[in-house]
Formats: C-alpha cells, structure tokens, sequence
C-alpha cells in the first residue's frame, strides 16, 4: 500500500520535532546547591534558584528545573534550607602569617585598658621560662574606656608592664602595626639605656620615633621605623611555628568564609613556606601576594624572573607592597596639614617618595602591580604624584597596570577624582571607620574627616572600584563587621543615628561587590572568580540568614555557615 506523502512529511516533522527537544546528555555535576537566595554578583543574572558544580569549576547557574538536568548519581546535594550563598569572599588586603601568628601569640584585640594588657602579660609570665620574650599584637590606646595616669604624647608608659615582667622581655604591637610596647627588660636585652649616652643618642631613627618623656627616658613606645631599635632581637620564628601558623591561618580563613586572600608583603621566607604548603596539597585558600619592598634584592631577583600567575589559581606573585606612611592612631601617617591634637607633628614619611617612582616604573617594565600603604593625605598625594609621573614616562605600559593604594583612608578632596582618572584602585578597609572615627577626628578635626575621610561612595562614583578587607590582624578577619560598616558607617555598637557621614556609605550591593568581584578585578582575576558564573572557579560562601535584605541592626548576627572551596566543602559551622 502507497503512503501519502502527507503522512510521510507528517512522520518526519513529528520525527524532527522530538528529536529537537530532546536535549543532548548534560556533564554530570559534583555538587548541586539549591534552597536558598543565591547572588551571584552577575549582572546578567543577579540571582539564581541553583548552582552546578564539576570538580573545581561552575557548570551553571539558574533556575533549579534547568540545574536538575546536571543531577546524577554521584552528584552530592547541598540544600541550604533558607540559608543565603554568595561568591567567595576574598580578603582584599591583609597579612596571612600574622593571621596565624595572632592565633599563637597574646591577642589584645579586645582589651580595654591599659591595665587589662598588663594582666594579660602578668598571665602569661605564670607559665612562661625566665629570659623567654612574650609577644603579642592588638592594643589601641585610643579604643580605651580610660587612658592611665601618667601618659605621654598620648601613649601609656611601661612601668606597670615592667613590675609584672621583670625577667621576661615583653613587646606587643599596636593594632594598627605601626608601633609597638616593650617592657624594661626587652629595652635592656636590645641594649637601650634609661638614658640616652652624652653626646650620642641611640634613639634617633629616620621614618620612626621612640616616644621619651621630659627627661628623655623611653616611655616603652617605639613608633613606625623605631620598632627595628627592639624587633631586631626577637628570635626568629621556626620552620615549626611558621607551618602551624600557615595552617591557623588556613583554617581561620575557611572558618569565615574567605577563600581569597590578598596577602600585603612577603619575603623569602613566606614564598618559600607557601610554595612547600602548596606542593604539599595544603593550600587551601587562594593567595595572591605583594612582594615587600623593604628587600631590593629580592624584587631585582623577581624582576628579572617575572610575575608568577598560578595556573592552578592558588598562589600567585605579581605585584610589590610599599609602604610608605605609618597609621592614624600612633599619629605616623604622613599628612599634608598637622594634626589636630599634636600641632606642629605631621606624621611619618617612612619610604622616599623617590623609591615609590623607581618602583613604579619598574613595575610597569617588568609587569608588577605597585601597591603602596598610604593612610595620611599627603601620602597619597606623593604617591599619586609618583605613579602619575611613571604613567607620564611609559604610556605605553600602562594600558591595565592595576596599580593600588593601600588604606587611601585620608584624602585631600582634589585627590579623590585622581584614582579614576589614573586608574588606581583604592583597597580600602570599611572596619576601620568603626574602629577609628570616634577618635580620628580628634588627630584630624571636623572639616579633613568630613570632607576626606574614608571616601568610598564619592571613589565609587567617580568610576573606580573598591576593594574591601579587614587589614587582619590589625582587625578581625570576620568579613561581617566589614560588610556592616559598609552599609552602615556605624561603630559596632551601632553609634551614630544614622552613621558617619553617611552619604559615603555603600550600599549592600556595592559592599558585596567589593569583597568578591571588585576585589578580583583588583588581582587580574575577575575572568575566573568573585562572580557565581559558569566557568568560573567553585568558590562559595554560605551565611545563616539573608544580609542583603536583613534590617541593618541584625547584620552583625549574620554568621557564615559552610565555605565551599574550590567545589569541596572546607568548614560547616557545628561540625
């Protein structure tokens, strides 16, 4: 029997029909993530249903009937049950190995006097041996409920400290890191008299400052470059105590969601720990570092060598730290006008301006991002200046060189459109307005904090991104406080009414941004990560409640609740 050709034509199409729909196998996926509100800092799709993962790597991101396509049997399924997922969070400028030497030594972080500290060294001296140096790291004599008695230049003396340590050498870092506290016996063994010797006075340091009271005995204060004067003699620290330090580190970063870390300075010895802690399959976090520039020979050595960018994205060398002014709370950082409650002190220029230009240039040359610590206006000022004057020399380098300031906590007004205009990114850290504008403006006065001062918003709209952190372990790693200080500029107690100049404040979108896609771009790696897009690397944060859409007061309660990193779950909360 004939087949009309219509029924033929009616079979085929029907034929062609299914066969269209029916869509080729999808990739088997190893994790599949649903539940919950997922943003995903993409501007093609800020929000999904689900996650997809294979291996290390996003395979898709959408709705969850899409994502159920990538489900097999060997696909593990993570329900976040409510629970919100983001990006990955990348600290965007802190120090890994005094992240994991906080954790060993005294932490002063939350101490509220001076007394307090001296009871936390009277402790420690209980189980410590005669002669044994007792370190630590954290006070802040401005974060004090009270100042002791007798002070000087606004900083205590080291009486109290040395009648409870009288065989023990003692040195405690300011928070900031930028001055320090030791005790008689640490002086004595770093071969400091009470008194300086007639006619040569030991304590004269360039770029730093021994804090002496009216008879010219150090007080215990060792400001910026001066600290050399005592930590010249602390022994170095062991392959041992430097391998348990990487792994506290590792574990604190994964404990609060950071699975990128901008490391702010290291030497020969920190790459030679992190290569080992790499190829030993321990680095679990992904590192991307700044070569100190304190060692001439070893950026000479990585120039003529060239960046090193990991393929494996774990750890990659491209950039040069300077650091050249000190911090607002030990009144070193470098300003154009004196400070309010010091006249006549302007803070400390702790590298020549003329180093920041030769290094600027040869970053440029060799391909090396430049990023240098500037807190104080003027600062920034010369730092701009000299990165400007390098652009100026090689125009043709400088197509997406990257270069960064550090802090730009404290800018002159005509300098804020400089950033855009140059191409600098501002790494900025929004918890240091909690921590410091209660008493910034005392160093500052009124009109430079109101029209200089932590300037996010007017940086962001002059067309350059932010790149948010904590400076850890000047400040806790935990990105929430940093996150709220964002939106809110508000101390963490909350104070003020409507936060500090609050028209600088970020929104949440921005805050987001700028601890996940803003901080990639300012490591060249916005390709492959601080956005939830499909090819991108499988790195996530999971928090116990909705912080984009949380009332302000209830931020701070956010707590992270699992960290997937590179497509492997490395912290649940309760496990």
């Amino acid at each position: 029997m004939r087949v009309p050709h219509s029924a033929i034509s009616c079979f085929l199409l029907l034929y062609f029909l299914i066969s269209a729909c029916s869509s080729p196998k999808k990739e088997e996926a190893t994790l599949l993530i649903y539940g919950g509100p997922i943003y995903t800092v993409d501007t093609a799709q800020t929000m999904v249903e689900a996650v997809a993962t294979k291996d290390n790597l996003i395979l898709f991101a959408g709705t969850l009937e899409e994502a159920e396509a990538y489900k097999g049997e060997q696909t593990k399924l993570i329900d976040l049950e409510g629970k919100t997922m983001t990006p990955g969070l990348i600290e965007g400028h802190g120090h890994f190995m005094g992240l994991g030497y906080n954790e060993m030594n005294l932490d002063l972080m939350n101490t509220t006097s001076y007394q307090e500290i001296v009871d936390a060294v009277a402790e420690r001296v209980k189980t410590a041996a005669p002669g044994e140096w007792i370190t630590g790291r954290g006070w802040h004599q401005s974060k004090w409920d009270e100042m002791p008695e007798e002070t000087v230049k606004g900083f205590q003396t080291h009486d109290l400290l040395s009648a409870v340590s009288p065989d023990n050498p003692v040195y405690l870092r300011h928070a900031s890191g930028h001055a320090g506290f030791a005790n008689a016996k640490a002086m004595e063994i770093s071969g400091l008299t009470l008194l300086p010797q007639e006619g040569i006075d030991a304590f004269e340091v360039e770029g730093g400052e021994v804090i002496r009271d009216a008879l010219g005995r150090p007080t215990g204060v060792f400001n910026e470059r001066a600290q050399s004067l005592i930590t010249r003699n602390i022994p170095e620290s062991t392959p041992e105590t430097d391998r348990k330090a990487f792994e506290l580190a590792v574990a604190a970063c994964q404990r609060d969601g950071i699975t990128g870390f901008h490391d702010a300075g290291i030497g020969r010895e920190a790459i030679a720990l992190f290569e080992q802690m790499k190829a030993e399959g321990k680095m679990n976090v992904r590192l991307y570092t700044m070569l100190t520039g304190w060692d001439p020979e070893l950026l000479e050595e990585w120039y003529a060598r060239g960046p090193l960018v990991d393929p494996d994205h774990l750890l990659t060398i491209r950039s040069v730290k300077l650091n050249c002014d000190g911090a607002l709370g030990s009144r070193g950082a470098w300003l154009l006008e004196s400070y309010s409650d010091r006249p006549g002190h302007f803070g400390h220029e702790t590298l020549p301006m003329d180093i920041v230009k030769e290094t600027a240039l040869n970053g440029l040359q060799y391909g090396f991002q430049v990023c240098s610590h500037a807190i104080g206006d003027r600062a920034n000022r010369e730092i701009l200046d000299r990165y400007e004057a390098a652009f100026v020399e090689m125009p043709e380098r400088t197509t997406d060189h990257r270069f960064r300031i550090e802090h730009a906590q404290h800018l002159h007004p005509e300098d804020i459109p400089r950033f855009a205009a140059l191409g600098v990114i501002p790494a900025m850290q929004a918890i240091h307005l909690s921590s410091d504008r209660p008493w910034a403006i005392d160093r500052l006065g009124e009109k430079r904090i109101k029209e200089g001062a932590y300037m996010w918003q007017s940086l962001l709209e002059s067309g350059i991104p932010v790149v948010n952190g904590t400076d850890v372990p000047v400040e806790p790693l935990n990105p929430i406080p940093s996150f709220y200080a964002s939106v809110s500029r508000k101390t963490l107690k909350g104070m003020p009414e409507g936060g500090y100049e609050p028209k600088e404040r970020m929104t949440r979108e921005q805050a987001l941004k700028s601890y996940t896609l803003d901080a990639a771009y300012g490591a060249f790696e916005e390709e492959i990560k601080g956005s939830i897009s499909p090819g991108k690397l499988a790195d996530f944060t999971i928090y116990s409640q909705d912080l984009m859409t949380v009332p302000e007061q209830d931020i701070l309660n956010t707590e992270v609740v699992m960290t997937i990193f590179n497509g492997t779950i490395v912290y649940e909360k309760g496990d």
